[in-house]
């Protein structure tokens, strides 16, 4: 299919080095790279197709140049990663080759990168717009935290579900599994387009979820279902253990 052409898709990597928790994340030291680096890295070992790395700080743009990845300067007005990411495409496939983008957080520097292909499994359904990730929740605390969102979904296979509603609260009720969103896009390149031109939406705003905004309006977003949940690297202490992780492993996940 024209989607699992490596020339038709494009990896972009938006790297903020504005964290509240974390200042100056992207440049974390984590086994002498820092992490944006280990980021594109796992993606790059994906063989997805191009890897673009979208940044809004000199320092990060020169650390990136210096590693030998391509990256793009993109303005700190950004909201979201997607309107970042959007900026990214424009500047480097401007002749709109790519067909397909893969929206990689910055903070992942653990992400096994056939978690990256699966996020492309949704698409072969030419019904979907976007597709995402997720992983069944195990441990009771996240059942309940807020910080761990939810997708409610309805199953179309062993390992994928059709989205209807992603929430921070605890969703669907009743018995059965509960599933934790993983924050990994991948956007047909015109379903991105559409999602960045609409207006930020009720339950958007209500949750604090970009990605409802797409379910308000009409869009399809379907989800594949992984076995490990990526470490995202918010804190001083998810960075300690990111270094656990990879330190002594040459950087391999």
């Amino acid at each position: 299919m024209a989607m699992n052409k490596t020339d038709e898709t494009i990896v972009l990597i938006p790297a903020r080095m504005a964290s509240t928790r974390l200042p100056g994340k992207p440049l974390a030291e984590i086994d002498g790279k820092p992490m944006i680096i280990h980021v594109a890295d796992r993606a790059r070992e994906s063989g997805m197709g191009r890897v673009v790395i979208a940044v809004d700080d000199d320092a990060v743009y020169e650390a990136v140049e210096k590693a030998g990845y391509e990256v793009v300067m993109t303005g700190r007005q950004h909201q979201s990663g997607s309107d970042r990411i959007f900026e990214a495409l424009k500047k480097v496939d401007p002749d709109k080759t790519a067909k397909t983008v893969i929206n990689v957080q910055g903070d992942l520097p653990t992400l096994d990168p056939a978690t990256i292909q699966a996020s492309l499994r949704p698409l072969e359904n030419p019904d979907v717009d976007i597709a995402t990730l997720a992983v069944e929740i195990t441990d009771d605390y996240e059942k309940t935290a807020p910080q761990v969102v939810k997708v409610v979904g309805a199953p179309i296979g062993a390992y994928r579900l059709r989205a209807l509603y992603f929430t921070r609260a605890t969703a669907p009720w009743g018995e059965g599994p509960l599933y934790h969103h993983i924050g990994l896009y991948t956007y047909r390149r015109s379903a991105l387009e559409r999602f960045v031109s609409l207006p930020r939406s009720f339950l958007e705003e209500r949750e604090k979820l970009e990605q409802l905004r797409a379910l308000e309006h009409g869009m399809r977003i379907d989800v594949e279902i992984v076995k490990a949940m990526p470490l995202g690297v918010d804190t001083p202490e998810d960075l300690e253990k990111a270094r656990r992780i990879l330190e002594g492993k040459g950087g391999a996940s």
